[in-house]
């Protein structure tokens, strides 16, 4: 009669040990309260991207110079039609801020995308192919990562010219190198490891290896760190539109919100506040669910 307890509690650990690493790491990821909180800050700003024209109060782009410099709904003035009150051209601030979002979100992820995708098959290559590619493709990072990143930007603006293509690609053409740098140490040290040589041994090519031995072992970090160079991009994009040579009027975007409000900042501080405040939430949220993902999914953390 006692053997059937201590049976099943045997049973128990190792179908504890059975539990795949990903689902452990994700129930680690939903155990953190703070970077649970900050991934639900980041949906609620996706949604209000993809949903703006439908909550919008008004159109983004819509002047009204009997509204310049309208207060808020809370000060002397304001009214609901106009929440967070109105810029120097009569525009509503809040439909301002939610199409704001869409222009900080797409260029983050764009250039992220962009940037890990180079930046993956760089750092394979450099890492696993070692010799004269490893030789070029380091020398080119070095290279990049000699110039600070911002004045890189606003110098290949500067030639360019500004626009949505040209900023994703000022940022794109600097941002490849995190991951590439990431990448190519992974992989050094994955490549000498017993599966990597078995595979090598019955005669897998080397590309092969790259994508189905190496790269599927380092897609955990490769994600944490690209998430949290997210947060870096949607700063510089602001602070190229803030500079005028980012996204251009009349197309809303944080950075030029804030820059159009610095001449009335005592007299109308909400036109360049609020827009600074939702760069800080949106960044201050994707850097703590980026810290979260990195808890929860780095294996060295928990060895």
């Amino acid at each position: 009669m006692t053997s059937a307890p201590t049976a099943l509690t045997a049973l128990s650990p190792s179908a504890s040990a059975a539990e795949s690493p990903l689902r452990l790491s994700w129930r680690r990821f939903t155990q953190n309260r703070f970077a649970m909180a900050a991934s639900a800050v980041v949906l609620l700003f996706l949604l209000m991207a993809i949903f703006a024209p439908w909550i919008a109060p008004q159109d983004p782009n819509d002047s009204d110079l009997m509204r310049r410099l309208q207060a808020p709904v809370w000060m002397e003035g304001g009214e609901w039609a106009y929440p967070l009150g109105c810029d120097a051209l009569g525009r509503d601030l809040l439909s301002r801020i939610i199409f704001g979002s869409r222009v900080s979100i797409f260029i983050g992820a764009a250039v992220i995308f962009i940037a890990t995708a180079v930046g993956v098959v760089a750092g394979l290559l450099s890492g696993y192919l070692r010799g004269w590619v490893d030789t070029v493709i380091s020398r080119v990072v070095d290279i990049l990562l000699a110039f600070p990143y911002l004045l890189f930007a606003i110098g290949l603006m500067a030639m360019m010219g500004p626009g949505l293509q040209n900023i994703i690609l000022a940022l794109a053409y600097k941002e490849w190198v995190i991951p590439c740098r990431l990448v190519r140490g992974e992989t050094m040290a994955l490549r000498e490891v017993e599966y990597v040589e078995a595979a090598r041994a019955v005669g897998g090519s080397s590309l092969y290896i790259m994508a189905r031995e190496i790269l599927p072992n380092i897609l955990s970090s490769v994600i944490v760190v690209s998430t949290l160079r997210m947060a870096h991009v949607i700063i510089l994009e602001a602070s190229l539109s803030f500079l005028g040579i980012g996204v251009q009027p009349p197309t809303a975007s944080w950075g030029s919100l804030v820059a159009d409000g610095r001449s009335f900042i005592w007299d109308a501080w909400w036109v360049s506040t609020f827009s600074g405040v939702a760069i800080l939430l949106l960044v201050l949220a994707i850097n703590v669910a980026s810290q979260g993902l990195r808890d929860a999914f780095d294996p060295r953390l928990h060895e």
